[in-house]
């Protein structure tokens, strides 16, 4: 069963673009279906991703986080999680 995940990280969008540049070419990783960075009013951004799996998401967490942390990124909350009822794609 697919899940969404939703970040509220405190950094800035030079800081994310930082974080997908050191993964280069292992980014997407393995089970993620899709993956929405977008801008928000106070200069900072959100994250919105869909995984094939908890498990898949749990993986990547273990190799993101270390990442995060080297540049300053705060994860100040959980992700919110969601089971996913359905996906509709063109």
């Amino acid at each position: 069963m697919s899940v969404l995940m939703r970040f509220a990280p405190a950094g800035t969008p030079e800081q994310y673009d930082e974080v997908i540049r050191r993964f280069g070419g292992d980014f997407p990783p393995d089970g993620l279906e899709l993956h929405v960075c977008f801008l928000t009013e106070d200069g900072g951004f959100r994250v919105s991703e869909i995984w094939e799996s908890q498990e898949h998401f749990n993986a990547w967490g273990e190799r993101l986080v270390p990442v995060l942390t080297e540049l300053g990124v705060d994860l100040p909350n959980e992700p919110e999680v969601f089971e996913v009822h359905n996906i509709i794609r063109r």
